[in-house]
């Protein structure tokens, strides 16, 4: 029985293979979710040995930059495809001089704890 297994596992396709399959078939505008990628991928190849090793993929796929992760979905990469957060730089904000600020705070505290004040001198 366990070469029957190992042979199951030898003729599935990679893992990134099976990934971009199911999202072509799947093909919808917002993408497909992890949970939808594995259905299809269990009904066309069977059974898959663990779902941690899907996921594990898909994060080093959408790291790598194949897929792109939007609200919960995966979906292609392409040129269509939304940004992601951190993609276009934006130019620095021009910083003020110190010596042209206004600050009407109060000049800094001295540090430590302050000193006691007795109520009353001693005699």
């Amino acid at each position: 029985m366990a070469t029957e297994e190992v042979n199951k596992l030898q003729s599935l396709p990679p893992y990134p293979e099976m990934i971009m399959k199911a999202l072509e078939a799947l093909n919808e505008a917002d993408g497909s979710s992890k949970s939808a990628i594995s259905k299809y991928i269990e009904t066309t190849y069977g059974e898959l040995p663990d779902e941690t090793v899907l996921g594990s993929h898909l994060n080093k796929m959408k790291e790598s930059g194949e897929l792109a992760f939007k609200q919960n979905n995966y979906m292609k990469a392409d040129s269509k495809c939304p940004h992601q957060r951190g993609d276009v730089e934006e130019p620095p904000k021009p910083k003020v001089p110190f010596a042209t600020r206004h600050c009407l705070c109060p000049p800094p505290r001295p540090r430590g704890r302050p000193p006691k004040r007795p109520l009353m001198p001693p005699p």
